[in-house]
């Protein structure tokens, strides 16, 4: 647990640095801007990420805004809570060691969600800075700066006395990870179970480097290990080894965080043509296989004009990683208008920054193939925006008549995914919703199977990185309250 003294709002320190500088001055600084890589060098670069972090004078800089809240609204938007004024002061005094140790408190991944996940919809969306009309403090820019700087390993952590009950996780994505982290704290024997070769889940295979380095990646999950969490990879539980094998293994209790890797398809006519993927394929093949890099035999669909279906992070990442895969002319093609797009509004300044067009109020009716069934064109029916619909989004209208017909060599399908169906049609008894999610209860993440608790994608059919991490923290909770009252 963290030192009071370290993250306590009365702690003296921080009482001087309230003092130090008037508030009206602090809310005149203006907010940091992210040095970024030039758009024509990055597409030219796998690896090389976009945002290159802030320097220690612009972190300190952009710490100094924070007004330090007594009733921290920020907080409130963390679905991992966590305690963002004392580590944004932390930083601001210079102390980045603790600053990752308050991080760590609550969070498993905290250089991985400094960069991936969405602040604007979410803590940065309730800082107080927004009701002044102003812009928000750059929480997630400060965390990825204070986790980059201060290393992988927690600081001063207490050793913990095992307890010696073994537990499983299906699935090394964020669920999973920050499951494992939590019980790891507890002092449980926990085994992460991962079907792929490399540890990360969707971390590795989904997100492209130029975004999320595999390389920071590897370095969260060693201070998992270095905690005691142990991994397993090839490994399918459902198909390898069963939940049966497991319990027999003398395990206690399961965590099923087996994510969504079943790509969704429209169901229109030349979606099996040559050429046309699911944005799954794509990215697994590159970000993981190294298909299209020297040294890698993995292949994959090259295009001269691609178009990618969808709005959302995973169509970003796909359309600039298109680009960056020698493409001349990459569509994203989404059926509302760009204010309603998903994906995070850096992402989409990114990709256009990068010379990705956006083609929106368009949904694609048809794919049009050749002689040898090569996709070769696709029918778009342009729409307007009609009445709002239960997401709060304005539902997108066929305007009559209005279909042009777009020229492509390749389309990458992004429309969502479903639950990876393996487990949950292992297990007899095991309750599952229509869209074949795992029931849950939502307080302990315990399933219908008292022994098996889920969360992430295979709860959520789709779900941020922080949301995944928040129900593995819940699910820790609720399993580790249940094994020892």
């Amino acid at each position: 647990m963290t030192d009071n003294n370290i993250a306590s709002r009365d702690s003296q320190w921080r009482e001087e640095l309230r003092k130090a500088m008037p508030a009206k001055e602090r809310t005149a600084i203006p907010r940091v801007k992210m040095p970024e890589l030039d758009p024509a060098y990055r597409i030219t670069t796998f690896t090389e990420e976009v945002n290159q972090g802030l320097s220690a004078e612009q972190a300190v800089t952009e710490a100094t805004r924070c007004l330090d809240c007594p009733d921290p609204t920020c907080t409130k938007g963390c679905p991992v809570s966590i305690d963002i004024p004392a580590f944004i002061k932390n930083v601001q005094r210079g102390r980045n060691d603790l600053a990752l140790e308050v991080l760590r408190n609550t969070s498993a991944l905290p250089a991985v969600c400094g960069r991936v996940c969405p602040q604007e919809r979410q803590c940065e969306s309730k800082c107080i800075y927004n009701r002044m009309g102003k812009q928000p403090v750059a929480i997630g820019y400060i965390e990825r700066f204070a986790a980059d700087t201060a290393g992988s390993e927690p600081v001063n952590a207490q050793p913990v006395e095992p307890n010696g009950i073994k537990i499983a996780v299906a699935g090394s994505g964020p669920s999973g990870l920050s499951f494992a982290a939590d019980m790891a704290a507890r002092g449980f024997d926990v085994t992460v179970f991962e079907a792929l070769h490399e540890i990360g889940g969707v971390l590795k295979y989904g997100i492209p480097e130029f975004r999320l380095p595999n390389a920071i990646v590897d370095r969260e999950i060693q201070g998992l290990q270095a905690a005691g969490v142990k991994f397993v990879v090839d490994t399918i539980i459902g198909k390898t080894i069963s939940i049966d094998n497991l319990r027999e293994r003398g395990f206690k209790g399961i965590f099923v965080a087996s994510g969504a890797g079943l790509p969704r398809f429209m169901g229109i006519p030349g979606e099996n043509l040559i050429g046309v993927m699911s944005s799954n394929e794509y990215l697994t093949r590159i970000n993981l296989m190294g298909a299209g890099r020297e040294g890698f035999d993995t292949p994959v669909a090259h295009g001269k004009v691609v178009a990618v279906i969808g709005g959302g992070n995973t169509a970003m990442d796909s359309s600039r990683t298109a680009r960056r895969m020698g493409a001349e002319k990459v569509y994203i093609v989404y059926r509302r208008s760009e204010a309603e797009m998903p994906a995070r509004v850096e992402e989409v300044k990114h990709a256009k920054e990068e010379g990705i067009e956006l083609m929106t109020l368009s949904n694609p009716v048809e794919y049009l193939g050749d002689e040898k069934g090569r996709v070769t064109a696709m029918k778009v029916q342009r729409m307007e925006l009609g009445e709002p619909d239960e997401s709060g989004r304005r539902s997108p209208v066929p305007i009559p008549g209005a279909v042009d017909t777009v020229p492509v060599d390749m389309v990458i399908v992004s429309v969502g995914v479903s639950p990876n169906p393996i487990i949950p049609n292992s297990v007899d008894g095991l309750d599952i919703s229509r869209r074949g999610t795992i029931v849950i209860n939502d307080d302990t993440m315990q399933s219908s199977i008292g022994d098996l608790y889920a969360g992430g994608d295979i709860v959520r059919g789709g779900a941020t990185v922080i949301l995944a991490m928040g129900d593995g923290r819940r699910a820790a909770a609720g399993m580790a309250a249940a094994l020892i009252p």
